[in-house]
């Protein structure tokens, strides 16, 4: 593969090729032209001669040969030790006299799952790939929907370690002291990444389908009158309440879930969630839990309207809306 600093990249090579198979131009001379030494221009024209315009491609770097590799029977010793054992490189390398960073990479190149993603006891895979196989975005606003909640602590009246530093909770009593939470439930559209929140005092069967009616009705108001999918995890108030059953029929929508511990496939909504936190909730000291709840609508308006986002090329949310 060409770097950065190449003089010729496949064009390049064509040109050369071009002038001294066509052109009649003396190798020297085209080599010249191109600013490259002699024997360059003949390694190419002579891999042009054996392999036509396919010789002419970027090739792998990766060495034909590996003397130094591994061999195949201690790699399998390696991957067999692994599974009846259960243990890291660190223990590995030494049983097996293989250097504990050869196990290691033994260990990623056959694709065998780190132990923190394991069963202690059985082994067994227990935690999925931290990766999506396929990155997605859908065709048109309303045709999915990710819905999810976050939790954030209350801020005190006065204000609270944010404003007055850690003297805050210098004391017992103010240590023990419990304010509660607010619970931020959030609602972003797939394609065109229109969203709408709202603090809220739990998070129950009932409280969500109420948001998701309201979220629903302000979508509306902006342009997305129809939401055919609403994608949530597997909390018990999505996936078991009636009330949030009876408000996705309501919307004529489909309820999908994403698979169990991977919050990843939600993970437009936990962005947002993420961006909520960083933007909104700990942007700026805030003297009460009241003037950060009144600060969430002015940001949302904020968010849809004149924040840039990434994924839509610079461009705020309302930019893939039709005018209403």
């Amino acid at each position: 593969m060409s770097h950065r600093n190449a003089r010729l990249n496949v064009h390049g090579r064509q040109l050369l090729v071009a002038r001294v198979r066509e052109q009649g131009w003396a190798i020297a001379h085209a080599a010249k032209a191109m600013g490259i030494s002699r024997q360059c221009a003949h390694r190419w024209v002579a891999r042009f001669d054996a392999e036509g315009p396919a010789g002419l491609v970027d090739r792998s770097c990766r060495p034909h040969h590996h003397p130094n590799r591994t061999a195949a029977m201690v790699e399998d010793q390696v991957v067999a030790a692994r599974r009846e054992h259960r243990r890291g490189q660190d223990w590995l390398g030494p049983e097996l006299g293989v250097p504990a960073r050869t196990v290691g990479r033994v260990l990623r190149r056959h694709q065998v799952p780190y132990l923190r993603e394991c069963d202690p006891l059985t082994g067994a895979l227990i935690r999925s790939s931290k990766a999506t196989s396929v990155r997605y975005e859908k065709d048109h606003p309303g045709e999915l929907v990710h819905m999810d909640v976050k939790k954030i602590g209350k801020i005190p009246d006065g204000g609270g370690w944010k404003a007055h530093g850690r003297k805050m909770g210098s004391t017992g009593a103010k240590k023990r002291a419990r304010i509660g939470y607010d619970y931020v439930h959030s609602l972003i559209d797939d394609h065109c990444r229109f969203a709408y929140s709202e603090i809220l005092p739990n998070e129950k069967g009932t409280t969500c389908a109420a948001f998701l009616l309201r979220a629903a009705d302000y979508f509306a108001a902006h342009g997305i009158t129809r939401i055919e999918r609403v994608m949530t995890d597997n909390h018990w108030s999505y996936r078991h309440s009636h009330d949030m059953a009876a408000a996705i029929a309501t919307l004529g929508a489909t309820h999908m879930f994403i698979k169990p511990h991977c919050p990843w496939q939600n993970g437009k909504v936990e962005r947002l969630n993420r961006t909520l936190q960083t933007e909104w909730a700990y942007r700026q000291v805030f003297t009460s839990n009241a003037q950060r709840a009144a600060a969430l609508a002015p940001w949302i308006e904020y968010y849809n309207t004149r924040r840039r986002h990434t994924a839509l090329g610079g461009l705020p949310p309302t930019s893939r809306l039709s005018p209403t």
